[in-house]
């Protein structure tokens, strides 16, 4: 059983590898979605400032028609005025012209303030206008960079899976069966070595019984805590595939 877990320890390998680099790239197309989303919100930004400039400018063209309209009003009362003769005729002149006179003066004064905000927004404005041209120009470079790096994962990709599919021909087709079914499942190692009595996924401590069927070998043997296939990292039948070739490495980094 274990002649027949080596091969598919090797289909695992480069399906780690696989793993990695979806990762991998799943990242790189993440930060192009981060620097899309800031490109489309500034656009965004830049068209609600500029309708809120063009809705500032309609409030001061309209109260500077009112204006024109108060001071008409008020030229047109004292018009009446120098031709009236009665005294109680003339004050009531006076107080509406009064009453003109304070409108006038107040509809300038909230044309002014509303002149003062649409140049602080335009300024606002212009900045946005700027930060957005200074992204483009800044996140170009890193969007072509962002891209080669994926176009060199998709081939790298694509060369491991070519790999893996010529391996699978030579694997058992029950146990490959079972292997992706698990791998499918937990998107990581699914057929792991017993380490100190302990299965290396779950790290759960594992019976003396358990520990012995995986050493003979003569059977698929399951963790009965996360369901991953076991095998002994000692066994004979391992060396020369890449679990073993990887396990010398790890023995003489410690060493």
């Amino acid at each position: 059983m274990q002649d027949s877990l080596r091969i598919v320890l090797d289909i695992q390998e480069l399906d780690m590898k696989m793993i990695r680099l979806m990762r991998v790239r799943k990242e790189r197309r993440k930060e192009l979605e981060q620097i899309a989303d800031l490109r489309q919100e500034l656009h965004a930004q830049i068209t609600e400032k500029s309708q809120e400039i063009e809705n500032l400018s309609k409030n001061i063209q309209a109260m500077e028609t009112k204006i024109q309209e108060t001071s008409a009003k008020i030229k047109k009362l004292e018009s009446q005025q120098s031709s009236i003769k009665k005294v109680d005729e003339f004050n009531a002149l006076t107080q509406e012209m009064t009453a003109a006179e304070r409108e006038r003066i107040s509809l300038e004064q909230r044309t002014s303030d509303l002149v003062d905000k649409r140049v602080t927004e335009e300024d606002i404005l212009q900045k946005i206008k700027d930060s957005l041209k200074n992204s483009e120009e800044s996140s170009l470079a890193l969007e072509k960079e962002i891209q080669a790096s994926i176009q060199l994962i998709n081939e790298e990709g694509q060369a491991l899976r070519a790999e893996r599919d010529a391996l699978a021909t030579q694997a058992d087709p029950e146990i490959l069966r079972i292997y992706d079914r698990l791998l499918h499942n937990k998107k990581d190692r699914v057929i792991v070595p017993i380490e100190n009595r302990t299965c290396s996924g779950c790290h759960i401590t594992l019976t003396a019984q358990h520990e012995n069927l995986v050493r003979k070998g003569e059977n698929i043997i399951f963790c009965e805590h996360c369901s991953r296939i076991h095998y002994w990292q000692d066994s004979e039948a391992l060396e020369g595939s890449s679990v073993a070739t990887r396990r010398r490495r790890r023995r003489a980094a410690t060493t």
